[in-house]
């Protein structure tokens, strides 16, 4: 459902977004307040909702890239940094060829170098498998999002310095709890194709010993044939 009842007058936002300097030259702030406004609690996406909110998207957008992590930046805030990347371009993609039903639809996704930092550009991939996955955190997959109904839901919030670590444990654990995106019970386990696709990333291998320490229900093993079909549809609300 749309709320744009809610959003700030267009000023304020504005003002928060060019006076406040949250975190090393980047404000998260309005990426959070568009997310607020346009994702539901189950992580759907008012596509349309965003593109009214464009203006602002697409200043926040070059804000990311015209103020990227330095050396001098903590772990935490070039993690948040690079999520919030991810999955604004995911949304940018969307929204640059709307409507359409499957990101996969577009022309190579995952290989387009859509954001670009000075001479520099980057895909979904880079980021993904050159820059986040470096950081040795597996819990990292569930944060991303590619616009995909399978995928981790995309939070109606902005990361931050601040919120990274509590979102990491709380999305690992909401995604694995979530019979959408897991089975996970006594007589049947159906997990996530993330657990397969990215194997090496969890416990060296050991899914079920990572899944265990989030899953309400405790697992020996993963099945051969205990992967669910990865489901590319939208998002969307």
């Amino acid at each position: 459902m749309k709320k744009h009842n809610l959003i700030l007058p267009l000023f304020a936002i504005l003002f928060c977004f060019t006076s406040s300097k949250a975190q090393n030259n980047v404000d998260h702030a309005v990426w959070d307040q568009i997310l607020i406004l346009n994702v539901s609690a189950q992580g759907d996406v008012n596509y349309e909702g965003v593109m009214k909110d464009s203006p602002l998207f697409y200043k926040y957008f070059r804000s990311l890239s015209e103020n990227p992590p330095t050396e001098q930046w903590t772990r935490e805030e070039k993690l948040a940094y690079w999520v919030n990347a991810y999955n604004s371009i995911a949304v940018k993609m969307i929204i640059d060829n709307y409507p359409v039903k499957n990101i996969n639809d577009l022309h190579d996704p995952w290989n387009q170098k859509f954001f670009r930092i000075k001479d520099k550009r980057y895909s979904l991939d880079d980021i993904e498998h050159k820059i986040l996955r470096k950081f040795n955190e597996p819990r990292i997959h569930f944060l991303i999002n590619c616009a995909s109904k399978s995928s981790p839901k995309l939070m109606n919030m902005a990361y931050t310095a601040r919120n990274i670590e509590y979102a990491l444990d709380k999305c690992t654990r909401d995604f694995i709890n979530d019979p959408t995106k897991n089975i996970i019970t006594v007589e049947n386990i159906q997990v996530s194709q993330i657990f397969e696709w990215y194997k090496d990333d969890f416990n060296d291998g050991d899914v079920a010993e990572f899944i265990n320490q989030y899953s309400d229900i405790k697992i020996k093993k993963i099945p051969k044939k205990g992967y669910m079909a990865y489901n590319w549809d939208l998002n969307e609300q």
